[in-house]
């Protein structure tokens, strides 16, 4: 793979980056440096992608160990009251009840959730991306499903 293909194939997926970034990380300055630290990683390691078909694959998962990083950087170094002082500041009040109850669940169940529903990524493709077995990845979409539902029930008043 060249520099304009590489550079064409982050350019698409600019915005899957993105959305995977915000589900973890949740702050747009921290997104915004965990998406560059991984293209950066990306273009550095180029030489051991395999196979240039899972380009996607590979840069997201490059993605959400950055993230990762950073989330472990943060809590050596914020204060617990900048923390939240921090994402009070950075929460718009404009999401959308799902939004929100999205947000809320643990990352186990928030990952593969916005990888399949919101990216389109296959169950082959997240547990790739998550280094996780096929019944592990269905059993997390299943379980984060009806915790959503219970959610949105019960907290928004939503009826089934």
């Amino acid at each position: 793979m060249n520099k304009d293909q590489f550079t064409a194939q982050v350019l698409e997926a600019e915005s899957s980056l993105y959305h995977i970034a915000k589900s973890i990380l949740r702050d747009d300055e921290d997104c915004a440096d965990a998406m560059q630290n991984a293209v950066l990683h990306a273009y550095e390691k180029l030489h051991t992608l395999r196979n240039e078909r899972y380009f996607k694959t590979w840069l997201t998962r490059i993605l959400i160990n950055e993230c990762y990083h950073i989330l472990r950087s943060r809590k050596i170094s914020v204060p617990y009251e900048d923390y939240f002082e921090t994402q009070e500041q950075t929460q718009p009040e404009d999401y959308s009840e799902v939004y929100e109850a999205v947000m809320e669940l643990e990352d186990i169940y928030r990952i593969p959730l916005v990888l399949f529903y919101v990216e389109g990524f296959s169950v082959k493709d997240i547990c790739r991306i998550l280094k996780l077995s096929q019944s592990t990845v269905k059993m997390r979409l299943y379980r984060s499903r009806k915790l959503l539902k219970e959610k949105l029930t019960g907290e928004y008043g939503y009826e089934e």
